[in-house]
């Protein structure tokens, strides 16, 4: 940061919802002195999760429990990586088709 800029006070705010918005419009650079910044190291976060009941074919879960048995790795956490890339998969191929709609001219 320039020395000797006169940085704006930071607003309070009433909500979660109200900071969130006045952040996406408005510098940081004017209202903190980032030169005085420290990198924070948060080792113990983990996402948040919710439980769900999901019901498979008891011929499919004995496959999962197969493979992740070969893995050794428990077979729900080789469910959440296998529908995670599952996920990450069909959005990309929605990407793909948003694009080629696109670039197709209309008649």
């Amino acid at each position: 940061m320039h020395r000797g800029k006169k940085l704006k006070a930071v607003p309070i705010f009433r909500s979660e919802a109200e900071e969130r918005t006045f952040w996406e419009t408005h510098d940081t650079t004017d209202y903190l002195d980032w030169s005085q910044a420290r990198v924070a190291v948060f080792p113990n976060l983990r996402p948040s999760t919710q439980t769900i009941s999901l019901r498979v074919p008891a011929g499919l879960l004995a496959d999962l429990k197969v493979l992740a048995n070969k893995r050794d790795v428990p077979y729900q956490s080789l469910m959440k990586v296998f529908l995670a890339e599952r996920v990450v998969r069909e959005r990309a191929l929605r990407a793909r088709q948003k694009r080629a709609r696109r670039r197709t001219p209309s008649r």
